[in-house]
């Protein structure tokens, strides 16, 4: 008899029987088992693998979600996947997705009493490294519809590994952003104590009621459930796998910091405030572009990779102010002949800081000065992820070189810093 996720089963292999509770598994040859002691086991599926089915599992009951209107400001939230819409299957083990992004008001009444949720949305669902530039693209559109329906602001659920990259695309991709626009995930699925969506979206609720026109995380401040911080979507990143406080603005002081009751205080005054104007949209994205990290001892053939595959351009996390080899005692393994030859055949070369902190600067050294004059493009404190995603934004937007050079070195969304604050060091 065939078997099915959440099925009770016996197995029997080599007179030996296991029975457990029938796992989700990335191939139909492998059957993933949940025993009764709560280890899993994973049996290859062959001729000498019996099943039985002992139980079968009950279908779930569907839920029927309404969710509560009212005359609070209206907003629109774009659900897209990531562990903020999942549960854990506590049989089994496994993280699911919510059926309905719907399900998550259930666990957070307080969400309704902040904004009113005029419309959920959910273009898709993927985990958050499945995001290509095809899934920001429906992302921007979304909300640009949402913006220019007379939301007060929109709410972006994602998952938060990439979401960074995704904060950054869209703080290009939607042009003349009159209003906010909050990207929030969680570190805890939805159904966990620890879950830290709920004060995540809270604080989204309140910060897309501001005046603060710009794209940004919104997600823990610290590691208590007490207050969030709402950092430019450029300049922001994941810095830790689990902790709930994971992301950190670079180079600059977060947006604002938000408390659960919705006192939001101002941290960092340069931001763009609230308009009437209609946002508008350009998703073009060149994807022939790659993000490359130079090591000691790393091959300028990379560089000769790329350029027989006809890529358009490359940002290089360059090491200290602005450097890769060009000197070493062993010609073949400095980058400058290959700099200079991709640059002649028209392929973009930016530098960005490998250092997390700090600003790239090619005048203090020969190395840099000398790179400079072959054609490498210094992206000041630009991140590297948000210099990728710009230039992929970019490159479609300029008719020249030189137009394209000019374009990486405008501050555009809040991503270069011409004086960086001292108190932004590891804030």
């Amino acid at each position: 008899m065939a078997y099915k996720t959440g099925d009770m089963v016996r197995v029997s292999i080599d007179n030996e029987n296991y029975e457990g509770i029938v796992m989700p598994s990335s191939s139909e040859k492998v059957l993933a088992l949940k025993l009764k002691n709560g280890y899993n086991l994973n049996f290859e599926i062959t001729k000498d693998v019996k099943v039985k089915v002992i139980a079968e599992a009950k279908p779930e009951k569907k839920l029927e979600i309404k969710v509560p209107k009212s005359d609070l400001p209206s907003v629109t939230l774009v659900s897209t996947g990531g562990t903020i819409t999942s549960k854990v299957d506590y049989k089994t083990g496994a993280v699911f997705p919510l059926e309905k992004p719907e399900e998550l008001i259930l666990s957070i009444p307080e969400l309704v009493d902040t904004v009113n949720i005029k419309k959920i949305t959910q273009p898709f669902a993927v985990l958050s490294e499945d995001m290509t530039p095809a899934e920001w693209s429906i992302i921007a559109k979304e909300v640009a519809d949402a913006l220019n329906s007379k939301d007060t602001g929109v709410i972006v659920t994602h998952g938060t590994d990439t979401l960074h990259f995704t904060a950054s695309a869209l703080s290009f991709m939607l042009q003349n952003l009159s209003k906010p626009v909050a990207l929030v995930g969680g570190q805890r699925s939805s159904d966990r104590g620890s879950f830290d969506g709920a004060l995540n979206l809270i604080a989204a609720g309140h910060y897309v009621k501001s005046n603060i026109a710009e794209v940004a995380v919104v997600m823990h401040g610290e590691e208590a459930d007490t207050f969030c911080f709402a950092n430019r979507g450029t300049k922001t990143r994941k810095f830790h796998t689990t902790r709930r406080d994971t992301f950190r603005p670079i180079n600059e002081l977060p947006l604002a910091k938000i408390s659960k009751e919705g006192k939001i205080e101002i941290l960092n005054k340069n931001f763009k405030a609230r308009t009437n104007n209609k946002v508008t949209v350009n998703t073009d994205f060149e994807r022939k572009i790659a993000l490359v990290k130079y090591y000691p001892g790393a091959s300028p053939e990379i560089i000769d990779y790329y350029l027989d595959k006809k890529y358009k351009g490359l940002i290089i996390e360059a090491t200290g102010l602005g450097h890769v080899s060009t000197q070493s005692l062993n010609k073949k393994d400095s980058w400058l002949p290959a700099i200079q030859e991709a640059v002649k055949k028209k392929m973009f070369i930016g530098f960005a800081p490998q250092c997390i902190y700090g600003t790239l600067d090619p005048f203090v050294y020969a190395n840099a000065r000398i790179l400079q004059e072959a054609g490498v493009t210094y992206l000041g404190d630009m991140l590297p992820d948000t210099a990728y995603v710009k230039l992929g934004c970019m490159i479609p937007r300029a008719g020249s070189r030189e137009e394209l050079i000019k374009l990486m070195t405008t501050n555009i969304a809040g991503e270069l810093n011409n004086k960086i604050p001292a108190q932004a060091f590891l804030y």
